[in-house]
């Protein structure tokens, strides 16, 4: 059994690894992309709002950005409402935007919200309507027609894209001591609300803010190479040819092009991780290795 001096000097020595990376972090903002399946664990939960409130004490001010797609389809199903998918995106028409909007801006957020400020941090739930943050457009989508092979357009209804985000509104809550916490609805200039893709909401935001890091919690341990092992750090130029030669492949695409974007847009890094490990966030940030894929932009 360890002694109570051994856990002593065990946690002695995981501060002092962790106290360059709370310097170097300091005054940063990083976009924490929520999501998966330690939404829905209890334990996974807590730890992770923990871990949120702890960044925001050392001086690192995180922005949350969450999905919430089983939430969702757990409602329409109560709601006999149908729904499908088209390439991974849910076709959402006027009643299913509306289930989207309470569901994710509502019930969820709220959720997120609560066990954040349960845990002693300022946490201000927000959608990406409010104050026009993320002004977003329809998302188109094109694929052969499997009778005519022909390329035609896909209605995906009220799917859109972030093409703004008003940064001041993350500027003002950041410089503050309140922790934004994003659902992924977002505002055309025709008026119409959007459903987004929380990942792709994710990127956006990062981007526009210059964030130091884009952490996307997910399902997965991190990008893999060919034999199957986590692939720890890549050049975005790397990434690319990953995708090129099919070593990255299916549903790790978007979400790797989703930090290629971001990187390119001004975050500085973009991190793949495994949301399921306990305390990831922390492992990820003040370790020196890290236990995800890191995509950093070329020197």
């Amino acid at each position: 059994m360890t002694s109570i001096a051994e856990k002593q000097l065990l946690t002695a020595r995981t501060l002092s690894e962790a106290l360059p990376y709370m310097r170097r972090f300091s005054g940063e903002t990083f976009v924490v992309k929520y999501g998966g399946h330690a939404m829905g664990d209890d334990q996974a939960a807590h730890d992770f709002a923990r871990d949120i409130v702890l960044l925001k004490q050392v001086g690192i001010n995180p922005v949350v950005v969450h999905g919430g797609g089983p939430q969702i389809g757990d409602m329409l199903k109560r709601l006999a409402i149908k729904s499908e998918f088209v390439d991974g995106l849910r076709v959402t028409d006027k009643a299913t935007a509306e289930v989207a909007e309470m569901v994710l801006s509502g019930t969820v957020n709220k959720q997120i919200v609560a066990a954040i400020n349960a845990q002693g941090g300022l946490a201000v739930g927000i959608s990406g309507k409010d104050a026009n943050l993320i002004q977003a457009r329809k998302l188109t989508r094109r694929r052969k027609n499997p009778k005519t092979h022909a390329e035609e357009d896909v209605e995906l209804g009220f799917v859109g894209e972030p093409v703004k985000v008003n940064t001041k509104v993350l500027d003002d809550l950041t410089d503050s001591a309140l922790i934004p916490v994003i659902s992924p609805i977002g505002v055309g200039l025709d008026g119409h609300t959007y459903n987004l893709n929380a990942d792709t909401a994710a990127g956006a935001v990062a981007g526009a803010v210059s964030a130091a890091k884009l952490i996307m919690l997910t399902d997965v341990a991190g990008v893999l190479d060919r034999d199957k092992k986590v692939i720890s750090r890549l050049t975005a130029q790397h990434a690319r040819s990953l995708i090129a030669d099919g070593t990255i492949s299916g549903g790790m695409i978007p979400k790797v092009e989703t930090c290629l974007l971001a990187i390119d847009a001004g975050a500085r890094t973009a991190t793949i991780l495994d949301g399921r490990v306990r305390h990831a966030l922390l492992l990820e940030i003040f370790t020196e290795h890290g236990i995800g894929t890191m995509i950093e932009r070329e020197d």
